[in-house]
């Protein structure tokens, strides 16, 4: 059996060896694409198309906007003498957000009242506009704290006779800046390791077919879990090669700490792996064509990618997906990867994201040779 195996091994990898196209698919565009999205994928907005309109045209107005064009967040691209000219530059999609002082906003702030700034936000792109609106809020709090102190002490106010107040002290654990590439980068390492194995091993069987060598190998005493077995065991080496590539550009390019086990992260990836081939070996056995395969991938991962948390919450999904998404080995992936990346745990606290990825893999590899038998015979 294991000379058998053998065989089948040095088979893939002088056919790789022969393919210069698919050497350099494994090196190249992986590193690439995890360039392009580690930058492209974040959700800090910078660069806001704002437009100004203030009618008090004091002294507080002017600092307050002052705090929105200096932030980075906000860009000016007009400022506004009607609310006409506010409501065609959000129309005409030339702003995505306007902020309006109305006259007497500094008098209501000297008499110590609270004083309104409008902000109209085009919904269009609703994340956009909410996490714009985050900005919105942090700035204007942040002007007010500080004027209601400026305003104390020209009242002659002490800190004993101010009222009290609660002040906000956040702790942000293990991304202490809240820098969203931290958070994204090893995702995309998770992802992009799913594409990659998938699609070199739904082609893996079609190929075979296609080309008439299959048969061939079957009349041979090659069994079918042996014939899987050879060609997965190179997928899985080149899988955890491309994995230990990415990663080390993440760490090196992106700059984004490794705080757990290497042993644990080689697990999971060693059994995410395990699942990742099961699921394109079982495609590659039900499709005939390597355009069936194409199609095929496209139509299974795209959804296990939207479904696996990596950009949206799976506790926001209806019941229904969240049940759904318990099948997804790409949703426990990501939970180790970052786990071992950001909050350095170990195999005490992920044993149920590896036994998951365990069970779905043996499911799929089991399915596989099944339907290798099934299709053969």
């Amino acid at each position: 059996m294991l000379e058998r195996i053998v065989a089948l091994l040095i088979k893939e990898f002088l056919q790789m060896k022969r393919d210069r196209t698919a050497r350099f698919r494994l090196l190249i565009p992986p590193v690439l694409q995890l360039i392009v999205f580690g930058y492209a994928a974040t959700f800090e907005v910078f660069g806001v198309s704002t437009v100004l309109l203030d009618q008090d045209h004091s002294q507080e107005s002017r600092q307050l906007l002052s705090r929105f064009t200096s932030s980075g967040r906000f860009q000016v691209v007009q400022v506004a003498d009607s609310r006409r000219t506010v409501q065609r530059a959000l129309d005409l999609g030339d702003a995505t957000l306007a902020l309006v002082i109305q006259p007497g906003f500094a008098q209501l702030l000297q008499k110590g009242q609270s004083a309104p700034l409008q902000v109209l936000v085009d919904g269009t792109n609703s994340n956009t506009a909410l996490i714009a609106l985050g900005y919105v809020g942090q700035i204007a709090a942040g002007y007010a704290q500080d004027y209601a102190s400026t305003l104390a002490q020209r009242r002659g106010v002490t800190q004993e006779q101010a009222p009290p107040q609660v002040s906000l002290e956040p702790r942000y654990w293990y991304n202490e800046n809240l820098n969203s590439r931290w958070f994204f980068v090893p995702g995309v390492v998770a992802t992009l390791t799913m594409f990659m194995v998938v699609n070199l091993t739904s082609f893996a069987i079609v190929r075979e077919r296609e080309v008439g060598t299959l048969e061939q190998i079957m009349v041979t005493p090659v069994r079918p879990l042996e014939f899987i077995l050879g060609k997965t065991v190179p997928f899985f080496l080149i899988g955890f090669a491309e994995v230990a590539l990415i990663t080390a550009v993440a760490l090196l390019w992106f700059e984004v700490p490794f705080r757990g086990s290497p042993l644990t992260m080689a697990l999971g990836v060693s059994l995410f792996l395990l699942s990742a081939l099961g699921l394109g070996i079982l495609v590659s056995t039900i499709c005939r064509t390597q355009q069936q395969a194409f199609a095929t991938n496209f139509f299974v991962l795209n959804p296990l990618f939207t479904l696996s948390g990596f950009a949206f919450p799976i506790s926001s999904m209806p019941q229904a997906l969240q049940w759904v998404t318990l099948v997804d080995p790409l949703r426990y992936f990501l939970i180790v990867v970052r786990g071992t990346f950001l909050k350095g745990i170990g195999i005490s606290y992920l044993w149920p994201e590896l036994a998951a990825m365990a069970a779905i893999g043996v499911t799929l590899l089991g399915l596989s040779a099944l339907r290798l038998q099934k299709s053969v015979d």
